[in-house]
């Protein structure tokens, strides 16, 4: 057997490939996050890792099973030991209920306290305005956010006159 592997095995062949990935992270069984990938290699060497391709969407879910929040990307990969996710290429975060919309080349999802991170150039885009910054740190489902060094215009809802 030893002789086999030696001809058929690779240690750097992923451990398993997946087409159409569908993941569902729940708790107490009620979905909370869904992962959807086109395809997925799994590593388990020195670390165990999920890389995604062509294509993912992860899905958030309130506390009453609806879609709050929406991130696509065009490259994954899931960090199971650190419990993190790192999306890159043409990432897009959206909150459906605020219609706002986080635009970025990479962020980092850490699962543990459920925050999103980048320290990419990002673009968020709201009904009130665009903003740009350097980085960024969310809540998952998009609600609250902070920007680092915004830059961008607002619409007030109130006119000021200026003396």
């Amino acid at each position: 057997m030893s002789s086999v592997q030696k001809v058929s095995y690779n240690s750097s062949n992923p451990d398993e490939s997946t087409q159409d990935l569908h993941l569902i992270y729940s708790d107490y069984g009620f979905a909370r996050v869904e992962i959807f990938a086109a395809k997925s290699q799994t590593f388990r060497n020195k670390k165990h890792i999920t890389k995604m391709y062509d294509s993912i969407r992860v899905n958030f879910f309130s506390n009453d099973g609806v879609v709050v929040s929406r991130l696509t990307a065009l490259y994954g990969e899931i960090d199971h030991t650190a419990s993190k996710i790192i999306v890159r290429d043409s990432v897009r975060l959206t909150n459906f209920a605020k219609n706002q919309t986080l635009e970025t080349e990479a962020l980092i999802w850490n699962q543990n306290d459920s925050t999103i991170y980048s320290v990419s150039q990002v673009i968020v885009k709201t009904p009130k305005g665009i903003f740009y910054g350097d980085g960024i740190r969310t809540k998952q489902d998009f609600s609250y956010y902070e920007i680092v060094n915004p830059k961008g215009s607002i619409q007030l809802e109130k006119e000021f006159k200026l003396d």
